[in-house]
């Protein structure tokens, strides 16, 4: 079984550095335009995803339905599950406004944000589901950079913590003794 990981396109908050957690907020041109250029590439290669699945929030659905549609594959019902982590009030916030706010350690510091813990349990839920459900098909999931980035840590031992970027392509691989890497963070269909 394959796990692809996509960060949604871009949005009019990530161009204004401000973080987005599970506020609703949609693709700007610029993220349709990567989703575009996601689903090109995909394409183009040879094919190895059956379904695309995402997170209910609208940058990751539209996401998600562009390259299903530039793939021809189905897209599955929206999860829960695969949204961003939840921020509380520091949602809508910039980095400088949140270290004059809360300081540094904001994370920690600011009411109401998930945990590690907590989005590392919805993010296995998810996986382990889909091993169940669909021993035989290779899945592109769409979600969200935090997200992401606390996934891949939790199945993924040792792998160097990158910056997730918009549009970023992750491959996995399930092995007998678990999550393998044969893709991270890859943008080259970004560069022009």
């Amino acid at each position: 079984m394959l796990i692809g990981l996509v960060r949604h396109g871009k949005t009019d908050w990530n161009e204004e550095g401000k973080i987005q957690g599970q506020t609703d907020i949609p693709l700007n041109a610029a993220g349709i335009a990567q989703a575009i250029s996601l689903g090109n590439r995909l394409s183009s290669e040879e094919r190895i995803w059956d379904a695309v699945i995402s997170s209910d929030l609208k940058r990751a659905y539209a996401t998600a339905q562009i390259i299903a549609e530039k793939l021809n594959i189905p897209l599955l019902e929206s999860d829960p599950r695969l949204r961003e982590r939840y921020f509380g009030e520091v949602e809508g916030t910039k980095e400088q406004e949140r270290h004059e706010r809360w300081g540094t350690d904001w994370r920690n510091v600011a009411e109401g944000v998930e945990t590690n813990e907590a989005v590392r349990a919805r993010g296995l839920s998810a996986i382990n589901e889909w091993k169940l459900a669909f021993p035989d098909r290779n899945l592109l999931v769409v979600s969200h950079g935090s997200f992401l980035a606390q996934l891949l840590a939790e199945v993924c031992t040792g792998l160097e913590d990158q910056y997730l970027s918009n549009l970023s392509y992750s491959i996995l691989e399930r092995r007998e003794e678990g999550w393998h890497p044969q893709l991270y963070n890859c943008t080259i269909h970004l560069t022009p």
